[in-house]
């Protein structure tokens, strides 16, 4: 309990962290959102289900081998 008490009360008494937290949170955001924007589109996007099912069934069987 007093592990829990020392935490809350450093974070309430932060002055420049609490902005530097906020800055840090928003940034990893923003890289997260790009990342997931720019380099991990969906590799199944656009396909019917059926597609979707052949794709998936032919790469697990391919790594299978």
């Amino acid at each position: 309990m007093n592990f829990f008490k020392m935490y809350a009360d450093g974070i309430r008494h932060m002055t420049w962290g609490r902005q530097l937290w906020l800055l840090v949170i928003i940034k990893l955001i923003i890289i997260f959102v790009v990342l997931r924007l720019c380099f991990f589109r969906p590799a199944l996007a656009g396909l019917s289900d059926s597609e979707r099912s052949e794709t998936v069934g032919g790469t697990l069987t391919e790594r299978a081998k």
